[in-house]
């Protein structure tokens, strides 16, 4: 069971076909799922309900595997034995559950900074240095219409800006989200717009297609977006190729800077009768060589590090500053009741972004309600 159309659809089918070519005794059946992610949640979720066999391998959003793991629907696969060494450590803990495998990494998604190398001498390395940057090619290009482009409106989107501006949401850390640095990513979400003049008030209803079009149409000179955008903007014809930048956004708090995880992991359904082949099947789809299929033809960062070679750097050499943004990826909280948390974080942004709530009182407000979410997790 999959999500995934258009370059994805086919590069999974391929996958497939290639599987079974080297697995004869093997037949594997795609059941596609809603590119809508609450609904293909939904439509797993009703699948493990009844208790069914099928799918025997899913596709899970990196947010996913705890849900799925605490009432026993997927499969704890140690037994497997794998490789833990071969993923980035970032995607890798999104399909650990109380310290046991549950969900092995197939392709990575990572949020980082885009910036245009014909307007910008460096990619900054400090929020003072952005703000900056952004500033003076505003001041020389009066086409440009903002400085940086992200994603704020009230949706998942928004949550993933906040991290990758320095949000602290590690599992842990849930018992009390009120805290210094979570204060300063949230205060930039709204000094971006109040205070620097950056970025667009219309960037309280931005989503990431927004965000793409600011940064396809030129319009600014950096832009918070995932991987899938690099492709497009080295892509032939494209005004963007040759002068396109990606690195992790610099921490507003000015630590060690963190790039939101995204991306799927792939698990075995608890209830399967045909373990051992699914087993087979996860470990061909995070071979180097499917790995670095499925990034050329979908645009599918692979999970597996030693996927980054030759063979994939000399058909996509921009894969190589995209390796270096997914060693910053850091997970969000790997809880059965992130959803419920997801919600409550959404809300306390947009209250922010919009003026209503200062970040300070927006945090102490909505820390006492994640702990208790949190808490009944168990």
């Amino acid at each position: 069971a999959t999500q995934g159309l258009g370059g994805e659809g086919a590069a999974t089918k391929a996958a497939v076909a290639a599987f079974e070519k080297a697995n004869p005794k093997i037949h594997v059946s795609i059941l596609p799922l809603s590119p809508v992610s609450d609904v293909a949640l939904q439509q797993l979720q009703q699948r493990f309900v009844s208790g069914s066999a099928t799918p025997d391998v899913i596709t899970s959003d990196v947010v996913w595997p705890a849900t799925f793991a605490r009432p026993g629907w997927i499969a704890n696969l140690s037994k497997f034995h794998p490789d833990a060494s071969a993923f980035f450590p970032g995607q890798l803990a999104s399909g650990i559950y109380k310290g046991q495998p549950y969900a092995i990494p197939w392709f990575i998604n990572a949020e980082g900074l885009y910036y245009r190398t014909d307007l910008v001498k460096a990619a900054p390395t400090t929020l003072a240095q952005l703000v900056t940057d952004a500033k003076a090619a505003m001041a020389r290009d009066h086409s440009l219409k903002e400085g940086l482009a992200f994603e704020g409106d009230k949706y998942e989107g928004a949550v993933t800006a906040f991290q990758s501006f320095g949000g602290q949401l590690t599992t842990s850390s849930l018992s009390n989200i009120d805290t210094p640095a979570n204060v300063a990513a949230l205060n930039f979400i709204h000094q971006a717009v109040s205070t620097y003049g950056i970025a667009p008030s219309a960037v309280s209803t931005w989503q990431e297609a927004q965000v793409q079009a600011a940064w396809q149409a030129g319009q600014t000179p950096f832009a918070l977006n995932w991987p899938y955008l690099y492709q497009l903007s080295e892509a032939k014809g494209s005004t963007l190729a040759g002068k396109t930048g990606w690195v992790p956004f610099p921490n507003v708090s000015g630590g060690t800077p963190q790039a939101s995880l995204g991306g799927d992991d792939l698990a075995i359904n608890a209830m399967s009768t045909h373990q051992a082949a699914a087993w087979k099947f996860i470990q061909f789809l995070t071979s180097d060589s499917a790995q670095v299929a499925r990034a050329i033809s979908a645009g599918d960062p692979p999970a597996v590090q030693s996927a980054y070679n030759a063979s994939l750097l000399s058909q996509a050499p921009y894969y190589q500053q995209e390796e270096q943004v997914f060693k910053f990826a850091a997970p969000r909280p790997v809880t059965p009741v992130y959803t419920q948390i997801s919600g409550q974080l959404q809300t306390m942004i947009s209250s922010v972004i919009s003026g209503q709530q200062s970040a300070a009182a927006a945090l102490s407000a909505t820390a006492p309600t994640v702990k208790q979410l949190q808490s009944s997790a168990g």
